[in-house]
């Protein structure tokens, strides 16, 4: 008999959950609009109203429920510790979830960091499968990693691993969101390719961006889409931020020895970072260990927030050898 896991990502904007079977397809999928504003008690209820929508639409039995989510998480008790997206701070998911869904859902639900979710994910199903080393990089709002050591998640001695965008990489650097100047988030984050292009054209650089400049804010999806498009400012500020990136995932290379190292999030769409990242591993990583890793794109592409929260359900159910 088939049956299923709950993926359920929640993000500061939508809540996304599907029934994901042992094969990592999605089947049927629900999304809601979180409303942050209603408080945490309406956001869990509405969690709670799209696991039972995909139950009743579930032709199988449902084994268990995994969450990923942004933000620090306390994995072994459930509990959202601190997400800035979601304006949550101790918010005891798992237990709040059991009570709207039943006791019986308490010890078949898990919750995670979304990238610990997403390199599961991959593992599994997308561009690192049957890895035993690897590690999962999501550049976006900012940069984030989860890690797999010898075939399983790591989570560190405070659940902290991966946090590899504040690796200080230049001391006198940009500041930071944590307070600390020159991380890897403030210098290869969508806002860090946004802001090095918006003071490059202040400073009087040429580039197909100066009329979206003029009327608005950059984005980093501006600055992606028309570094595809062979903007050389653009391509410029892509280069360098795939530089910093790479040059941050040398030590991990070199610490622990991944086979493979997934790159995904918004920005890393259109494969720009990759070539640089791969470049500056070589360069600054020892022969032998960049030899042994591959740097890839990530593998699940719209789905994977989903996919890889139900991976976390089935990693725990050990359906899957690991």
């Amino acid at each position: 008999m088939c049956a299923y896991t709950i993926g359920l990502d929640l993000g500061g904007t939508k809540i996304a959950a599907a029934l994901v079977g042992e094969d990592g397809v999605p089947g049927f999928k629900v999304t809601e609009l979180t409303h942050l504003e209603q408080g945490a008690d309406a956001v869990i209820e509405r969690m709670a109203g799209c696991i039972r929508d995909l139950q009743a639409q579930s032709d199988a039995p449902v084994l268990g429920l995994g969450i990923g989510t942004a933000g620090m998480t306390d994995s072994v008790n459930g509990v959202v510790i601190m997400a800035s997206n979601l304006k949550w701070k101790n918010v005891p998911v798992r237990r709040l979830l059991a009570e709207k869904l039943g006791q019986d859902w308490l010890e078949r639900t898990w919750v995670d960091k979304d990238t610990n979710a997403a390199v599961l994910g991959e593992r599994l199903y997308g561009a690192g499968r049957g890895s035993r080393h690897m590690l999962y990089v999501t550049v976006g709002t900012g940069v984030g990693g989860g890690m797999v050591l010898d075939g399983k998640l790591y989570h560190g001695a405070s659940q902290g691993a991966s946090d590899i965008g504040h690796l200080v990489m230049l001391p006198e650097g940009p500041l930071c969101g944590c307070g600390k100047r020159g991380c890897l988030e403030a210098l290869s984050s969508g806002p860090a390719i946004a802001r090095t292009t918006t003071e490059a054209l202040e400073s009087g650089a040429e580039s197909q961006l100066r009329l979206t400049f003029a009327a608005r804010p950059l984005s980093a999806q501006d600055v992606v889409e028309a570094a595809l498009r062979g903007d050389a400012l653009s391509c410029q500020v892509m280069e360098q931020a795939g530089t910093w990136l790479g040059r941050g995932l040398a030590y991990y290379v070199d610490i622990n020895n991944p086979e493979f190292i997934i790159i995904g999030g918004g920005i890393a769409a259109g494969g720009l970072l990759l070539e640089p990242v791969r470049r500056a591993i070589s360069q600054f990583a020892l022969p032998a260990n960049t030899a042994a890793v591959q740097v890839l794109p990530a593998g699940l592409g719209p789905d994977s927030g989903v996919i890889g929260a139900a991976a976390l359900a089935w990693h725990q159910l050990e359906h899957t050898s690991f």
